[in-house]
């Protein structure tokens, strides 16, 4: 069973999709972090995101695995190393809204997501959950927030982590990456046809992960 959960870059989905995912006891499946994996390898083998044969050779020797640790925090491995944080960096996010326009990636990413729904229970988390990678997903959300506090959730969310940035530079590539995520021609980022919007602009994480758990319900019962 998948629980899709889609919206832009900061809506607050990945954490939101994290508690949701531990209270009904689902696996979370964080597809941001794969595409940033594949931002990082690519950038560390310094490929031209625009040399389809170089990425397509690089996709074949990468491995991805997303895992819980005892915290219940999200462990990201690429190629069998710790790169959870290194793919949180406002360089890498970009990066990865650049290589979501690519076919190949999209495939080969795409068939990674649908391996790990595979025989268990899931809440999916990205951008094109419930329209492209899980259309026959058993609920769907589309959770958004305005730019501005988009932006404050992003730069505080940094901060803890230790990367500096500064937040105008942050503004402006979260409306960049809106406008690559709505407007690119594979798989553009928009709410599927049938999943419940949640506009999260004035409401706390428990607020939401209460919203999608009593929606759930519903369609369980």
């Amino acid at each position: 069973m998948v629980i899709a959960i889609d919206g832009p870059s900061s809506a607050g989905k990945g954490t939101v999709a994290k508690i949701v995912a531990q209270k009904l006891g689902f696996s979370y499946l964080d597809t941001g972090a794969m595409y940033r994996c594949v931002a990082l390898t690519l950038k560390n083998n310094e490929v031209d995101i625009n040399d389809d044969t170089k990425i397509s050779e690089i996709l074949n020797n990468t491995k991805i695995r997303l895992s819980s640790d005892n915290n219940k925090s999200l462990k990201v491995e690429l190629n069998g190393k710790d790169v959870s944080k290194e793919i949180r960096t406002p360089e890498i996010s970009r990066l990865s809204s650049d290589i979501a326009t690519k076919i190949s990636v999209r495939s080969f990413l795409t068939k990674l997501q649908r391996e790990f729904a595979q025989n268990s229970n899931v809440v999916a988390e990205g951008r094109d959950m419930g329209t492209q990678v899980f259309p026959d997903a058993y609920v769907k959300f589309f959770i958004d927030a305005s730019v501005e506090v988009r932006t404050n959730r992003r730069y505080l969310q940094l901060q803890q982590a230790g990367i500096k940035t500064d937040i105008e530079n942050l503004r402006k590539d979260i409306q960049n990456r809106d406008y690559q995520d709505k407007n690119r021609e594979i798989a553009p980022l928009h709410p599927a046809i049938n999943a419940v919007i949640i506009d999260t602009t004035n409401l706390e994480i428990d607020q939401v992960v209460d919203i999608i758990l009593k929606r759930t319900k519903g369609v369980f019962d």
